[in-house]
């Protein structure tokens, strides 16, 4: 074995990995820091064994392990958790590993050089929209003061680059950073409690205030520069906390309420405060300057009258327009705003109002002053926030729709058992519902629990529709949607609060989506929307707004039909809907259901929205973004920054960009993915779903006993349950969970599983070659596939087989993952050319490298606290063990479901 380069710590690592080793000297004490760094350093010496071609096993790292006490190993696993914590702060710190392009004058600047305008790009921003929507998946493990911290400390970093050694507080900077270490150090790792939504809709709002509600005004202004002229507002952000009712009993109409009143209250609180903040920015007097009568009206309209600003009309028309934004917060949010003043006004009826007021400003001022500058920053975020901040998908199963509408129509005498009937019927009916204004509902009638709240729910929406204007719920998103059925049911629900209104010309004010999870419902998905728009009402509504959506889910489908199967289906899905759009003279705009891990879609958004079928982008794309993706995506406004123009600059390059495949290579191309898609899936499949020694329960055992699946529900991360249902079959299982026991296990088997046989199978390897070095999608898979297989481990993994209590199954199942490992090693190897994994890519290479010492012994800690606690052992502290290391795992790889 060849020997690997040696690791290069970046400055940060080292200063703040010395740090907190101070601190556990300090509050640990001289013998906790002894044992933690035997441990440390056996394993990171056995690391550079590996590295170096010798094959040591690990009997110095478990030897360390075994001489720790229970409380001295909860402290060790804190320990080196907060170490790699603040490694992936450091690494954070570099941006997004500075990916070629990723950012909008780039873009520009290759389109220009391909004969692309900036006259096409200003025609595409034109209608575009790109929406990263937050979402409450269970993926982050840290708690928000743990995240809190750690932000503090990248803030005290950035002083420290500035080369300032105090805080504007007037501390040493390395003083304060040391602070914050301790902080960390003595902070509560594991939350006591379960999260609830109302938790989830806060933790996304200090994003949303804090970072969103800054950097992306801040943004417009690099891209209006990047541009030569003001870009339309075409990035704005989505979530789904509060709205996604999929699988959550506890989403209602009252945290639906919640959430949108917080955001209101958020966004008008910060308008204020700019507001505010401008009226001492703009002293400008009449002494010196002649102010545009339409300013000069704004002031007279104010009612401000005080004498010391009778010569300055920017001061009095911002107190006019502070005041009527206190009053709008008032009406909307029931709150005050944060500065009363003895001045009324006459609430906004809509953020253009309040724009438009601003924008009066704005053209009143000299050349100098007109354009960018807080004023402009303010107006920038009236038209991208709005008085919700974000926009709220809704998002509920189909099932639950079928069961509320099969009772509404049997209530109210239209139908006495909708469910029995067939989809032409089912479609034929509901066609003549919608057609007629009759409501379904009457206040005389007694329904489930079920439709009580989902008609709570459309009630709620249809009041923020009145309340804070329509951008604040758009889309409605069906999970599992297989037919036209489904989404016309959202439609006859919508129309019951008037969301959706029939006659010659019928309208949807919120957008029926559907979402096509299964590989079978990927390739249904053409003719469901084939015969959607085929719907006469329906193709009068698409036309009018100008799109439909099409959400396409990464994490079912893998979990359905592994990892290659799903990257392809979704591809070939998004291919196919193409000439449905067309056809249809709609838009077409995808929604793409990633996540954080492989397993569930993750890797580079920058990389996989370049990597889109031709013609598919459109300039429109939302991609979701969860859990632990999201503090370190958006953590600060840097990061924000950095990773919301690599969104905006590949949806540029992937609208935009000529084919760079000709019509030959797609031929042999996609024949050639067919096939190691087919291989794939029949091998995934064989596993999970198959029968293991005539035993169809074999597998889910495997999984059951190997990975730490029924421990990791014991972390309070999420106010979702993990199962769809009591059953223990793999189908009913959520993908987060699956996704992340795997990885708990150093197996990742989601994120690589079947591939390593169709590499095998396959035998023009040349071919291989050329599509890893000439195809985009296939070259975006082999990257992320080959960061799953760099974070795996098929030593650890074996102790975790261990664990299977029948040792016929383990040997038998562990083999076969074991075998398709080494396949899927070698045959990436071979298709990319290099001699190791990550050899191209030697800034992951040493980010991963770097942090497996730190994780290993993590790995066989857990597993020696699962044995006692399922041997048994009552202590409580061997329960909190297992939750801190699945926690400081996860906080290690960075990728946790």
């Amino acid at each position: 074995m060849a020997s690997l380069p040696a690791i290069a710590n970046n400055s940060d690592i080292r200063f703040l990995g010395t740090l907190l080793g101070d601190v556990i000297r300090s509050y640990g004490g001289p013998r906790l820091f002894e044992a933690t760094e035997t441990i440390r350093k056996a394993s990171v010496e056995r690391h550079r064994g590996l590295a170096e071609g010798r094959t040591d096993d690990h009997a110095a790292v478990d030897l360390s392990l075994e001489k720790l006490s229970l409380d001295e190993t909860l402290d060790f696993v804190r320990g080196f958790m907060l170490f790699s914590m603040l490694a992936n702060l450091a690494e954070d710190r570099q941006g997004i590993a500075a990916e070629h392009g990723a950012d909008l004058a780039s873009a520009i600047a290759q389109l220009e050089a391909e004969g692309i305008d900036r006259t096409q790009v200003r025609a595409l921003l034109d209608h575009a929209l790109i929406v990263p929507v937050l979402t409450a998946h269970p993926t982050e493990v840290r708690r928000k003061s743990m995240i809190d911290h750690r932000n503090r400390i990248a803030e005290l970093l950035a002083l420290r680059d500035a080369g300032r050694d105090t805080t504007p507080d007037g501390d040493r900077v390395d003083d304060a950073i040391l602070r914050q270490i301790a902080l960390l150090w003595q902070t509560r790792v594991l939350r006591r409690d379960r999260l609830y939504v109302t938790d989830e809709v806060d933790t996304a709002l200090s994003y949303l205030r804090d970072v969103f509600l800054p950097a992306l005004p801040a943004l417009y202004q690099r891209w209006d520069r990047a541009l030569g002229e003001r870009t339309p507002s075409f990035l704005k952000p989505g979530s789904w906390i509060g709205g996604d009712r999929d699988g959550n009993p506890y989403v209602t109409a009252d945290s639906l309420k919640t959430a949108l009143a917080r955001a209101s209250e958020a966004v008008l609180g910060y308008y204020c405060q700019a507001v505010h903040a401008l009226g001492a920015e703009l002293s400008i007097s009449t002494e010196h300057a002649v102010a545009d009568p339409a300013v000069e009206a704004l002031a007279a309209a104010s009612g401000d009258d005080a004498t010391s600003r009778a010569d300055e009309p920017y001061r009095r028309a911002l107190s006019g327009i502070y005041a009527r934004l206190a009053a709008t917060q008032q009406k909307l949010t029931g709150k005050t705003a944060p500065r009363p003043g003895r001045l009324t006004g006459a609430p906004y009826a809509s953020p253009a109002d309040l724009r438009a007021d601003l924008v009066t400003l704005a053209h009143g001022l000299g050349t100098a002053l007109k354009t960018g500058g807080a004023l402009g920053r303010l107006i920038r975020a009236v038209e991208t926030f709005g008085f919700h901040l974000a926009t709220l998908d809704l998002r509920q199963n189909s099932a639950v729709h079928e069961r509320v509408v099969a009772e509404l129509l049997k209530v109210s005498g239209v139908e006495a058992d909708y469910l029995a009937l067939d989809e032409d019927a089912r479609v034929a009916l509901l066609r003549r519902e919608l057609a007629n204004a009759r409501p379904l509902t009457t206040r005389f009638a007694a329904y489930s629990d079920e439709t009580a709240g989902e008609l709570a729910i459309l009630q709620a929406a249809a009041d923020a529709h009145a309340a804070y204007g329509p951008a604040c719920i758009t889309n409605y998103i069906v999970s599992m949607a297989q037919s036209v059925s489904d989404l016309l049911e959202v439609n006859l629900l919508l129309k019951e609060v008037g969301l959706y209104r029939p006659g010659d010309t019928p309208s949807a004010a919120i957008m029926a989506v559907p979402l096509f999870e299964t590989i079978g419902d990927l390739e249904a998905a053409p003719a469901v929307m084939t015969a959607w728009f085929a719907l006469p009402e329906i193709a009068t509504i698409a036309k009018a707004r100008g799109h439909q959506e099409v959400m396409i889910g990464y994490s079912d489908s893998n979990k359905d039909g592994g990892y290659l199967t799903s990257t392809w289906q979704l591809s070939k899905a998004s291919t196919a809907l193409r000439p449905v759009f067309e056809q249809a003279g709609v838009g077409m705009q995808l929604f793409h259901g990633r996540g954080g891990a492989v397993g569930r879609g993750g890797g580079s958004a920058f990389a996989a929205i370049r990597a889109q079928p031709g013609g598919t982008v459109q300039g429109r794309i939302r991609i979701t973004e969860q859990g632990e993706v999201i503090a370190a995506k958006y953590g600060t406004r840097d990061a924000a920054m950095t990773n919301l123009e690599a969104i905006a600059s590949a949806t540029l390059l992937a609208s935009l960009e000529p084919e760079r495949l000709s019509n030959a290579d797609t031929t042999r191309f996609c024949a050639a993915m067919d096939w190691l898609s087919d291989t794939a899936f029949h091998s995934y499949r064989d596993l999970v779903y198959g029968t293991v020694g005539g035993d169809e329960r074999g597998f889910r055992t495997f999984f059951r006993q190997m990975t730490p699946i029924a421990e990791i529900a014991g972390l309070k991360i999420g106010s979702r349950p993990a199962s769809r249902t009591k059953s223990d079959r793999i189908e009913d299982l959520r993908a987060i969970p699956w996704v992340f026991s795997w990885a708990q296990a150093r197996v990742m088997l989601p994120g690589w599983y079947g591939v390593g046989q169709a590499l095998a199978g396959f035998e023009d390897k040349a071919l291989l070659r050329d599509m890893a070095q000439g195809w985009p999608l296939f070259a975006s898979a082999l990257a992320n596939l080959e960061m799953v297989l760099a974070k795996s481990d098929m030593a650890i993994a074996a102790r975790y087989a261990g664990l299977v209590e029948d040792p016929a199954l383990r040997d038998t199942v562990f083999g076969r993952i074991r075998d398709g490992w080494q396949q899927t090693h070698d045959g990436l190897l071979d298709a990319t050319g290099q001699s190791r994994l990550l050899e191209k890519h030697p800034a992951l290479e040493a980010s991963i490298r770097l942090r497996l010492p730190y994780i290993e012994p993590l790995n066989l800690l857990q597993i020696e606290l699962i044995k006692r606690r399922r041997a048994g052992e009552e202590d409580a502290r061997i329960g909190e063990g297992i939750l801190l290391s699945i926690n400081a795992i996860a906080t290690g790889l960075r990728n946790s479901g």
